[in-house]
């Protein structure tokens, strides 16, 4: 008996395993389930019908669950043909036990269909901005699918699974610009998207290993994972000129080699509103190129036409909240020039924009206010931290350092183009090993300049330039200057130099300052301010004049003597006076050329040896917006006398015209005019030549000098001639 039960048992376990065996390998061929199976999809799907041949039973050994499979079944949706290759339709266990048999899941396996055929299908469904996209954007292309449909009892759709693979797809993001050979695996249901190993070349863009995952829930979350080889230039940029319509430099850009891995996490709500996005991405920049069309100004001597970047680390976050961090590291150069390092470090926020640049540079500078160039010979360091709130740049901190030379400046402030505030200032740089400059310029409560040496070679040339720049307008202080040491044009050196002033609106309106030039000589300089006329008063005085005079080619060949400076400037206009007294024109090429073209022979051979000697000169001149006019020079000494006048435009142009007499010759002439009563030119004087009238005229370096022989003298001339010779005795 137990034998018996035991070979049953062993005989239906035999025949179950069989049944197993061939039910999940070949299956067995039935068209018992057809009809069932056609009036349930039929009667719920009435766009869709359904014709199958043969099916197979089958039973899924990993799902655990029986199913029926056709082939290639024909499915007509909408009097549309669906290409499907194979159907597994999974049914109720229990259900085939009763006359009504329930459909738990349908898997549908496509063959290979193109984009064409997928977009005759979809223009049958409902429309989204899915269906639009493929219908409108999408060119060509072919795809593989395999779809899970889940049902309830009804045979209504609760879920489904869809995957599968899209490739050699091209389509236009923009009119100008196509994605060719994209392809990419896809998995798909009710919550999630999952789009894996993408590919796709866009013009001049590669891009590769690209993932991305959609959840939906309360919110839709998107993260993208993708990696891009860009390689642009002047000619497939303009693929992307939709994308850089608001990019004011694009036109500048030459070409971008880079390689960079990106992160992108965006938040929707149900409405796909953005929320909340992050980007970030990391790589190399193989090689940038940008016009950026500097011409040399007052600091650089060169033009800086491009900048180039070369194997340089790059790291880009960006958040919605318009927080975005850049950093880079690694090689630039100038025109052409020689590979620098720098490092970038770029934070922005809704309240301000902080950079932190470090960079080698082997740029020719030349900063004349402190008469400092650094030569293309050697590297230079600059390390700087600068925040830029609204209207407002600080310069946190530039470090300036080549060799020993080393400029710092802390704290300093532009708002609107103009100075706000500086904390800090110490400069400290040499000329052939010996130190030029070596001072600091602190502002707090007043303005404080101290040091040991200033070097002042080029200070009367930049003051002398017309600016119409209000930057320090700004600046209301009082200001104190103590340097030990002032270098000066034509080697003269000021020691002990001591200032005491006011500056409002950017401008002096009160000093009292004292040099010392040595050999017991001296530098005085006044300023008094009467505000009630708006009218300021500046007067200096000199033992030296040279070094004042030194950047004025009017005044080249001037030696010795005492100058005397007076001024009332009022607004744009000021009235001057310029007195030097015993001085020397030694070796001046204008005052040589004019006695030349006089044939004054033995005059120009004293010009250019020992010199010409003059008693006093005397400028009246006036300065009213972009016009300076001479109102009349006079010089008087034992050799010869000028009087003139003229003007000089914003142009630089040059109307000079006078008279020159030699002294032997005016002092006969003077001889015989009565002293007593009122002066009166007698007709008998004027016998043999008095001297030249001349005039001069012309743009810089091309003034042209005219002469014509003069036998009678202007009473102007012979008045100031005889105030001369009266104040001489």
């Amino acid at each position: 008996m137990n034998k018996l039960f035991f070979r049953l048992i062993f005989f239906l376990l035999i025949s179950l395993i069989f049944l197993m065996t061939i039910l999940s390998t070949t299956g067995i061929k039935t068209d018992k389930f057809n009809n069932i199976i056609l009036k349930k999809i039929n009667n719920n799907y009435k766009d869709t019908s359904l014709k199958l041949g043969k099916i197979k039973f089958k039973f899924d050994i990993k799902k655990v669950s029986l199913f029926v499979e056709t082939k290639n079944p024909e499915i007509n949706y909408q009097n549309t043909f669906v290409p499907i290759e194979n159907v597994k339709i999974y049914l109720n266990f229990l259900s085939l036990l009763k006359s009504k048999i329930d459909i738990n899941k349908i898997n549908i396996s496509s063959e290979e269909i193109t984009i064409k055929e997928l977009k005759d299908l979809i223009i049958k469904v409902k429309p989204s901005n899915i269906t639009s996209l493929i219908i409108n954007k999408v060119k060509s292309g072919k795809l593989n699918t395999n779809l899970d449909l889940y049902f309830d009892n009804n045979l209504k759709i609760v879920n489904f699974i869809a995957k599968g693979e899209v490739k050699e797809m091209r389509g236009y993001l923009t009119k100008n610009l196509v994605a060719k050979g994209a392809s990419f695996n896809f998995f798909f249901d009710k919550s999630d998207l999952i789009i894996k190993n993408t590919k796709m070349n866009l013009n001049g863009i590669l891009l590769k290993s690209g993932n991305l995952y959609l959840t939906r829930g309360d919110n839709i979350n998107l993260k993208s994972e993708f990696s891009t080889d860009i390689k642009l230039d002047k000619n497939n940029l303009k693929s992307y000129s939709f994308f850089l319509n608001e990019i004011k430099f694009k036109n500048n850009f030459n070409n971008l080699n880079v390689n960079l891995d990106h992160v992108l996490n965006i938040k929707f709500d149900k409405t796909l509103k953005v929320l909340d996005y992050e980007y970030n991405n990391k790589g190399n920049v193989e090689n940038f190129s940008y016009n950026l069309n500097i011409p040399k100004n007052d600091f650089i001597t060169q033009d800086i036409k491009t900048i180039e970047l070369n194997q340089s680390d790059i790291e880009i976050k960006y958040h919605s909240d318009k927080n975005y961090t850049v950093y880079s590291k690694g090689k630039y150069k100038l025109n052409n020039g020689n590979l620098q390092n720098f490092e970038l470090t770029n934070n922005s926020s809704k309240v301000s924009n902080d950079l932190d640049l470090s960079f080698e540079t082997n740029q020719e500078l030349n900063i004349d206010l402190i008469n400092f160039q650094k030569k293309d010979n050697g590297s230079a360091k600059v390390n700087s931290k600068i925040s830029i709130k609204k209207d407002i740049i600080i310069f946190k901190e530039i470090e300036f350092k080549q060799n020993k030379n080393l400029i710092i400046l802390k704290n300093f402030k532009i708002s609107k183009k103009k100075l706000v505030s500086l904390q800090n200032l110490k400069v400290k740089t040499f000329i052939n090993s010996n130190v030029n400059n070596d001072f600091e310029i602190n502002i707090g409560k007043k303005i404080s300049v101290k040091g040991k040496k200033y070097d002042a070679e080029n200070l009367s040339k930049i003051l002398s330039k017309k600016s119409n720049s209000n930057f320090f307008s700004n600046i209301n202080k009082d200001v104190e200057i103590s340097i030990n040491n002032i270098s000066t044009p034509l080697s003269r050196e000021i020691f002990k130099f001591r200032l005491l002033g006011r500056i409002e609106k950017g401008k002096f309106i009160k000093i009292s300052s004292k040099g010392d030039f040595g050999n017991n000589k001296f530098l005085d300089i006044s300023m008094k301010s009467d505000k009630e006329n708006k009218k300021k008063f500046l007067e200096i005085y000199s033992d030296l004049p040279q070094p004042l005079l030194s950047n004025y080619n009017f005044f080249k060949g001037v030696s010795g003597g005492v100058l005397i400076f007076s001024s009332i400037m009022e607004d744009e206009t000021s009235n001057s006076k310029l007195t030097i007294e015993n001085f020397k024109v030694v070796n001046a090429p204008g005052v040589i050329k004019l006695l030349s073209l006089a044939d004054f022979g033995g005059l120009a051979d004293l010009a250019e040896g020992d010199g010409l000697s003059f008693d006093k000169l005397e400028i009246n001149m006036n300065n009213e917006k972009d016009l300076l006019t001479l109102e009349e020079l006079f010089a008087i000494g034992p050799s010869i006398s000028v009087l003139m006048e003229g003007y000089k435009d914003k142009n630089g142009l040059v109307s000079l015209r006078g008279t020159l007499v030699p002294a032997k010759n005016l002092n006969n002439f003077l001889s015989k005019i009565p002293v007593i009563g009122k002066i009166i030119i007698p007709k008998d004087v004027g016998e043999g030549l008095f001297g030249v009238s001349f005039k001069m005229k012309g743009p810089p370096g091309k003034i042209k000098t005219t002469i014509n022989p003069i036998k009678t003298l202007t009473p102007r001339f012979i008045s100031k001639a005889l105030e001369k010779s009266k104040a001489s005795k």
